[in-house]
């Protein structure tokens, strides 16, 4: 199977927020636990595109950034499943596109993000990720 080249992680705005990633410009991705989580982390190449959506109260997708290596295994750790990947900060969307939003169109009702909301790290289909970015950017309603 080729990965997709879109993915969506998790962030907690209170410990490492998006503005933090643009702050610092790159950073190694760590701290992702959960078996299914990890299989998709495992998956990223150098290039794939990343929303980065901020948990808590916020619950909403907040910016992008890119995969600057393949996931590799964590060195920190001595499980070598446990993986990791480097990140650099690309843009802050122009808005925010929240969870809320995503929930009452039809066709996020099978989206990882509405369907697993425990799952920190996920691939997003190609028509999801474009509906996201017209949202994102005022081409596209919200229902």
């Amino acid at each position: 199977m080729k990965p997709p080249a879109h993915w969506l992680t998790k962030a907690d705005p209170g410990h490492y927020p998006f503005s933090q990633l643009e702050r610092e410009t790159e950073t190694v991705w760590d701290g992702v636990r959960n078996p299914l989580a990890l299989k998709y982390l495992r998956m990223v190449k150098t290039g794939d595109q990343i929303m980065v959506y901020h948990t808590g109260d916020e619950k909403q997708i907040i910016g992008i950034a890119e995969a600057i290596s393949d996931a590799y295994p964590d060195p920190k750790l001595k499980n070598p499943r446990m993986a990791v990947v480097k990140v650099c900060a690309r843009r802050e969307l122009p808005r925010p596109v929240t969870l809320a939003e995503l929930k009452r169109i039809k066709e996020f009702k099978k989206f990882e993000l509405v369907r697993l909301p425990r799952l920190s790290f996920m691939p997003v289909p190609q028509p999801l990720w474009d509906v996201i970015m017209r949202i994102a950017e005022g081409r596209e309603q919200s229902p």
